[in-house]
């Protein structure tokens, strides 16, 4: 499994990249003007020609009602695809998609066939939130029991919050568990279902269900989810797996991912890359009824666009349009920002300029990395170098965390100021402002947008907010670091800054 946010590195977008310019151009609508959704995933792991098992569950669907979507046809074909001793060739399968396409009927059908069609002794149904694994029990249960020919094969049906269970007279089981605790005391189960992957912020839950399936005899994980964010350790790791597969790693997980070919919300082109119920279960007017709500909302839900942080603060849009072609000048004046990591793993150092008038230009200089803990000896060398190249008037930093790298600079001349409390919140506030209004403006560098676009915002004081450094639940040392230099960029260059009659 890869860290948080590796999926959003240079190498994986070339990577991605490269499957889109491989993908044939599609259609944006048929002949009679409906919008259909794409029945094959615009990234997937590479096909093979072995035999499925697929139709068998098709079939077995069909026989109790329901009818299957061609997207969900193409997922059931190619994820049973057998090897020459009848075990299955993927022993792993993650679906990914927007929301309310059919990926629930779609692991409602899987488990129906695991318990009646396939005699899987033992499967479990785990997801983020108790609530999704308990709505999916209760859907199960419905049709089981709307079917003579299945439910008399029930043996008992039991509601205990956290541990339902269906067992038939054969002895083959489904149970649900909680994602934290789905583990406990279970042994050898042949199928396990996870859903909300994307909101998996560690592996601890996904690792103990992965690993009680040692010693079964043909396992297969499941895997559900919408896009994620840099924190979805557990879906960005299985990313990277399917689009390395795609292009001819020799993994083999079967991913399968409809997401849009760009960010570009009204671009119906899209909509049925993205959602391939389209067409089917979901009309297109209904995707259009929700493209006024935030951009990043609709790219992640219909989209399935990757983004940096749900909740983040600062505006993708708007910071993107901050971009310009800006570059620091040694002989104007210069402030500094330094921040490092709570954990003291990571830090940034930024510098700030004023461009003209209200406009200035931010620039990440230098990020530092370390397993255990920082050097603040070197660290504070570092700097002292970047001081030489500018005219710099203030280091900012924060007591909480860089206190130690400061206390060095100061002994070598060089100025600092701390800043934290109410001053830190107002830093962050003009940062926000400065970035929605456009007065800010930096080179795009990819390590600052990152960190940039995965700040959240914590509310401090009555009504003040801050970028939260563990609240983000990532790196964001240079965000926080721009926050500082804004501070000092922004001050009004003479005593009077608003002239009024």
């Amino acid at each position: 499994m890869t860290k948080a946010g590796k999926v959003t590195t240079r190498h994986l977008k070339a990577v991605e990249g490269a499957i889109r310019d491989s993908v044939p151009s599609i259609s944006a609508a048929p002949t009679n003007g409906a919008l259909i959704g794409s029945p094959t995933p615009r990234i997937h792991s590479r096909l093979n020609d072995l035999p499925s098992r697929g139709d068998e569950l098709i079939a077995f669907a069909a026989k109790y009602g329901v009818q299957t979507m061609p997207w969900q046809d193409f997922v059931i074909h190619n994820a049973h695809k057998i090897k020459a001793d009848g075990r299955w060739a993927h022993s792993e399968v993650t679906i990914v998609g927007a929301r309310q396409i059919g990926k629930s009927t779609l692991l409602i059908m899987r488990a129906l066939g695991g318990l009646f069609l396939w005699d899987e002794r033992l499967q479990i149904g785990s997801a983020h939130r108790l609530s999704t694994s308990l709505e999916l029990f209760r859907q199960l249960v419905k049709i089981i029991e709307s079917n003579d020919e299945l439910k008399n094969q029930v043996k008992v049906i039991r509601w205990a919050h956290g541990s339902e269970e269906i067992e038939l007279k054969n002895g083959n089981r489904y149970i649900v568990r909680a994602s934290n605790s789905a583990a406990r005391g279970i042994s050898r189960p042949e199928t396990v279902y996870m859903d909300e992957l994307s909101e998996m912020k560690d592996l601890e839950g996904f690792a103990s269900l992965r690993y009680t399936m040692m010693a079964s005899s043909n396992p297969q994980v499941w895997t559900f989810s919408t896009a994620g964010d840099q924190t979805s350790v557990v879906l960005n790791g299985l990313r990277e797996r399917g689009m390395n597969a795609a292009i001819g790693g020799t993994d083999d997980i079967a991913y399968y991912e409809w997401s849009g070919y760009t960010d570009d919300i009204h671009d119906e082109k899209n909509w049925i890359a993205a959602v391939p119920a389209l067409g089917h279960t979901i009309n297109g007017d209904n995707i259009r009824a929700v493209l006024n709500d935030p951009p990043h909302i609709v790219q992640t839900e219909i989209l399935a666009r990757w983004i940096h942080q749900k909740d983040a603060v600062i505006p993708a849009l708007s910071w993107i349009a901050c971009k310009d072609d800006v570059e620091l000048d040694p002989e104007k004046q210069t402030w500094f920002g330094l921040d490092l990591s709570p954990d003291r793993r990571a830090g940034a150092l930024v510098a700030a300029q004023v461009i003209d008038g209200d406009r200035f230009m931010v620039k990440l200089l230098r990020t530092w990395e370390n397993a255990i803990s920082l050097n603040d000896l070197s660290m504070a060398n570092d700097i002292a170098d970047h001081c030489k190249k500018y005219p710099v008037e203030m280091v900012a930093y924060s007591k909480r965390t860089s206190s130690n790298v400061a206390s060095r600079l100061s002994p070598a001349g060089i100025p600092i100021q701390d800043i934290d409390g109410a001053l830190y919140a107002m830093a962050c506030d003009q940062l926000l402002s400065a970035i929605t209004s456009g007065r800010l403006r930096h080179n795009g560098n990819e390590d600052l947008t990152k960190q940039m676009l995965s700040a959240v915002r914590l509310p401090h004081g009555d009504g003040g907010w801050i970028i939260g450094r563990k609240a983000s639940q990532t790196t964001v040392c240079a965000a926080v670091a721009s926050a500082l230099v804004t501070h000092f960029a922004t001050r009004p260059s003479t005593e009077v800054d608003i002239l009024v009659g």
